[in-house]
């Protein structure tokens, strides 16, 4: 199971439950996974910000994680974090349950998970390429993406 690491305070700008995923907005492979959240999340779930948004730099900020050169995928929910192949593993119960057998992968030895990742992340732009700016989504998903203008929860602070 993955392992969250844990924060002293809730996330700013979430709901209590709500569970977000970071994820660099110029990078062509992440861009994909996104579209693949979208049609794959059912119930709606997840909700998703750009690492490059005000949204996404208050949350990496909160998280401790690098704002500038960011390698990873990010899940964060209440006061948890979840990166690198641990993030992938907490995205999957969210999606329909046709993508619930990826579950399996989990029991690869996390260094090994980990070191592929790494790998992917090192070169994606690379092997997938990048956008020059950040993609806009469509008007049907819109509500999907952090927006700081939301009513930040009860107990939450908010952003630096």
């Amino acid at each position: 199971m993955p392992v969250p690491e844990r924060r002293p305070t809730p996330a700013p700008l979430l709901r209590p439950g709500e569970t977000v995923v970071l994820y660099d907005g110029v990078c062509k492979l992440c861009n994909g996974v996104v579209r693949f959240l979208l049609r794959n999340d059912p119930q709606a779930r997840l909700r998703l910000a750009t690492v490059q948004s005000p949204e996404g730099q208050a949350l990496l900020a909160w998280a401790g994680l690098p704002q500038q050169h960011f390698n990873t995928v990010a899940v964060i929910r209440d006061d948890q974090v979840w990166v690198r192949s641990d993030a992938f593993f907490e995205l999957v119960p969210q999606l329909s349950s046709r993508w619930h057998w990826l579950k399996i992968f989990q029991y690869v030895p996390k260094a090994v998970r980990d070191a592929v990742y790494d790998l992917v992340a090192r070169h994606r732009y690379r092997w997938f390429g990048r956008y020059e700016r950040c993609q806009v989504p469509d008007a049907r998903d819109q509500g999907r993406f952090l927006k700081a203008d939301r009513q930040a929860p009860t107990g939450a602070r908010p952003p630096d």
